[in-house]
């Protein structure tokens, strides 16, 4: 079995598990995404040979780690896996929940471009944000101190959110991430 720290993928040889037996492979996606690919269609092609069915040739992901909330089905595009992957080994749990909020592998560029362009951090509360959001703006700086406490950021946030300004996920370790939804 594979390391949990990276995305892994269980491998099946289907002429083997049709025929009763289990045959197939974990293999660890810790590379960027041409790595990843490579690993995938080595290891396919390994399982397949070493198939204890003579002329297996269909294989299926049946198992999976590592990637959150993100739904893997068995016959996932494999450049998709790989790039996604090879995305959360960069950006951790939070791109596996980016692409499970906006569907799934199908609507990984819109992930993508989310993260690159509208990605506003991880924050303890929504409010949290809003306050931070608010400061870096200079939003706050004309407010006088003394009015400060009479500010209702969890309210602002929440307008914020259910206006569709922004949307949250929360990752598979509970972080939650804001993101814009420009």
């Amino acid at each position: 079995m594979a390391a949990k720290d990276s995305p892994s993928i269980y491998l099946a040889d289907l002429a083997a598990y049709n025929s009763g037996r289990l045959h197939g492979e974990w293999v660890e996606l810790d590379g960027d995404a041409d790595h990843n690919l490579e690993q995938i269609q080595e290891t396919i092609a390994r399982v397949l040979r070493t198939s204890p069915v003579a002329d297996a040739e269909e294989w299926a992901i049946h198992d999976y780690q590592a990637f959150g909330d993100l739904k893997l089905g068995e016959y996932e595009d494999l450049e998709k896996v790989a790039k996604v992957a090879a995305l959360i080994n960069e950006h951790g749990a939070v791109f596996a929940g980016l692409v499970s909020h906006f569907g799934g592998t199908q609507y990984l560029d819109d992930a993508v471009r989310s993260m690159e362009e509208s990605y506003q951090g991880t924050h303890d509360s929504l409010e949290a944000w809003a306050e931070q959001y608010l400061e870096d703006t200079g939003a706050l700086s004309e407010v006088p101190e003394s009015l400060r406490n009479y500010i209702d950021f969890e309210a602002w946030a929440r307008d914020a959110e259910l206006g569709g300004d922004i949307f949250t996920v929360t990752d598979s370790e509970g972080a939650l991430h804001i993101f814009w939804s420009r």
